[in-house]
């Protein structure tokens, strides 16, 4: 199985908000917002989503924005979005996508990489685990209307 990682284009959104859709984020995310938010950011630096392709279709994905913050003396990165199709799972293309992410954040002088996952993700914080990120931290949010 070759997995090829590269940076998200154009011609991969609809491929993207899918596996959103059926990975993640069921009935939560659509066409409506995927596309405004890469068309978005699509030239700023700070964010960063790289495919994985499997005879050139997306099969997987990770996306994260580069932050600073006064307490680190190095930017952190957020991944804000990371999936790999069911059928795919289980087979590396998690490990390869994280593996280009810590590269490309290391090229960048990033000190290190957090992210959120629900409770109930359990096998996801099994492989978060297995590749060596560990929990630190609670998370709290509210949603402001």
């Amino acid at each position: 199985m070759d997995i090829e990682i590269r940076e998200i284009e154009e011609r991969d959104y609809p491929a993207v908000t899918a596996l959103l859709v059926n990975e993640l984020w069921a009935n939560k995310i659509s066409d409506d917002n995927v596309v405004p938010f890469f068309n978005s950011v699509k030239n700023d630096e700070n964010y960063k989503t790289f495919v994985a392709l499997l005879d050139n279709n997306v099969v997987g994905l990770v996306s994260a924005v580069t932050t600073i913050w006064a307490a680190f003396e190095a930017p952190n990165m957020m991944i804000q979005g990371f999936a790999v199709k069911s059928e795919h799972q289980n087979k590396g293309i998690g490990t390869k996508l994280l593996k280009h992410l810590e590269d490309y954040a290391n090229s960048k002088g990033v000190s290190g990489i957090g992210l959120c996952s629900g409770f109930h993700r359990t096998d996801a914080h099994a492989f978060y685990e297995h590749n060596g990120y560990g929990k630190i931290t609670q998370y709290f949010g509210k949603v402001l209307t």
